[in-house]
């Protein structure tokens, strides 16, 4: 079997099924780091989601808030800027597609946070068009829901007033002043007036990543076998066609016609 692996056919079927396990080894790694992703997204939503809620402060400050801090169930009293407010654009819910609409809220110690309302559909008049909004309530507001961390930039140019996606120093600057490091996905407010539509849960599933690691991790185990048995058959079968007597040829028959003319 040693002779045969050293041949160049064996040992191009050798450098092919290395590369070939390496590949499925990494992509087994990439499926096992997806799945450890949305594993402790769905612990963080579990520990939090529920829980009751802590003061806004005790969570946030300027600083980015940290992916450990999300989901976490806050309460925060202050004053909207309902002046400020930003849609952001192509956010899709039960299968259409609308914005969310994100208003800034002046805290009593005078920080801003932002806080993300819901979600309306885009107007019949095309995605440019802004929607009809139920304003947010005027006077002193308490507000409870989730913070999240903001969302990276897209790098598009928006209109006024409206946002690609929730970047926190964007809408820092389009406020003129600094806001808190994570955004309040808003559950309820008191006054409890008519609001945007409520955003969906979270997903706390972890899809098929983890058993789509093992498949790949099993892909080299699979192809080895197959190498070694393919090998270890053609090897045999050389052996067996050294030690088999040749057989003799066969007699070659004779018409009966061919009898009568001789």
């Amino acid at each position: 079997m040693l002779r045969r692996l050293l041949t160049v056919r064996w040992l191009g079927w050798l450098a092919a099924l290395v590369l070939v396990s390496i590949a499925c080894v990494l992509l087994g790694m990439w499926q096992w780091g997806r799945y450890e992703d949305k594993a402790a997204n769905a612990d963080r939503v579990t520990a939090h989601y529920e829980a009751d809620p802590v003061g806004v402060s005790t969570v946030l400050g300027t600083d980015p808030m940290p992916i450990a801090k999300e989901w976490t169930r806050v309460r925060a009293t202050g004053h909207y800027l309902p002046e400020q407010r930003q849609m952001v654009r192509n956010r899709p819910l039960d299968g259409t597609y609308g914005y969310e609409v994100l208003v800034p809220l002046r805290l009593d110690d005078g920080s801003v946070l932002v806080v993300d309302r819901g979600w309306v559909p885009n107007s019949p008049k095309g995605a440019d068009v802004i929607p009809p909004v139920p304003p947010a309530p005027e006077g002193e507001v308490t507000v409870t829901g989730w913070l999240r961390q903001g969302e990276p930039s897209l790098e598009r140019d928006m209109p006024a007033g409206q946002l690609a996606s929730i970047r926190l120093p964007t809408v820092a600057d389009r406020l003129g002043e600094p806001v808190l490091g994570g955004y309040l996905e808003l559950q309820s407010e008191d006054p409890d007036v008519p609001r945007p539509k409520a955003l969906e849960a979270p997903d706390t599933g972890t899809g098929p990543h983890l058993a789509y690691a093992i498949q790949w991790w099993l892909g080299p185990l699979g192809l080895g076998t197959f190498f070694v048995i393919a090998l270890r058959r053609e090897v045999a079968g050389e052996q067996d066609g050294s030690e088999r007597p040749a057989r003799p040829p066969k007699p070659k028959k004779v018409r009966i016609w061919d009898e009568e003319d001789g």
